[in-house]
């Protein structure tokens, strides 16, 4: 069985975002780069499945610069067989992944199709549904439990009411969630084994696809910055600042 594997490169979790002084963007200049944390679950289940003996063969995918061959090489020394990187310097959306994803499907016929639920990024959480949307692929999404068995695989879904449940029949697309897993160090020898693995380079056009961004982003601003708190001595006090100061009451 082979397992395909979607990918992002995002900006460092650990890394305090700073928007750009012209407002277009968040400031990528000599920020640490790093593969997004729910693909990072998601390349340890497939390995985890082929420990297992259920998967054969992981092919790691992104979409995204040149330099994402860093993060490709992260997900080969965590125990992937080998890589692909659809290079472009757009903006890449989720639809436009979707489809490139779609177009690697057709090509590698994988069983199973693993993604992180959304990217840290963007958090548009859209990606694995469109492509399971546009392949006819069953999906089971916020994966907290995946089993496979045969031609199937039991996927136990994080959802607002608790868990549910479900049984999909291969191929099928899985988005992970947090509680799925805990990623794995890379060990020194598998990083070094890494830089030996295959890595193909592609193309959006490859796959008939436009990767020029459909939506335009206007302005980006951070938050506001909020006010210190303050500790009240007695509950009085706190209803008449809640009550005349913040006016909630």
């Amino acid at each position: 069985m082979k397992a395909l594997v979607a990918v992002k490169r995002v900006v460092d979790y650990n890394v305090k975002v700073r928007v750009k002084a012209d407002k277009t963007g968040v400031e990528l200049a000599n920020v640490k780069m790093a593969l997004n944390p729910f693909d990072e679950i998601a390349v340890e289940e497939a390995v985890r499945l082929k420990e297992k003996g259920i998967i054969t063969e992981i092919v790691v995918v992104t979409v995204g610069p040149t330099a994402a061959q860093e993060q490709l090489r992260t997900a080969l020394a965590l125990g992937a067989d080998r890589a692909i990187l659809v290079e472009t310097s757009e903006e890449v959306q989720p639809l436009a992944i979707a489809k490139i994803l779609k177009g690697i499907v057709d090509q590698e016929k994988p069983e199973l199709i693993i993604l992180g639920k959304q990217a840290i990024d963007g958090d548009n959480n859209q990606t694995g549904q469109m492509l399971a949307a546009l392949g006819g692929f069953a999906q089971g999404t916020f994966a907290s439990v995946v089993k496979v068995d045969g031609g199937k695989v039991q996927v136990t879904r994080e959802v607002d009411g608790g868990l549910q449940t479900v049984e999909l029949t291969l191929p099928a697309v899985v988005t992970t969630d947090l509680r799925l897993n805990e990623p794995r160090y890379a060990s020194l020898p598998n990083i070094m084994k890494a830089k030996k693995k295959p890595l193909d380079t592609k193309t959006p056009a490859d796959f008939g696809v436009n990767a020029a961004p459909t939506v335009k982003t206007l302005k980006v601003e951070p938050p506001a910055e909020r006010k210190a708190g303050i500790v009240v001595k007695t509950v009085e006090e706190l209803v008449e600042k809640l009550k005349n100061e913040a006016k909630v009451i």
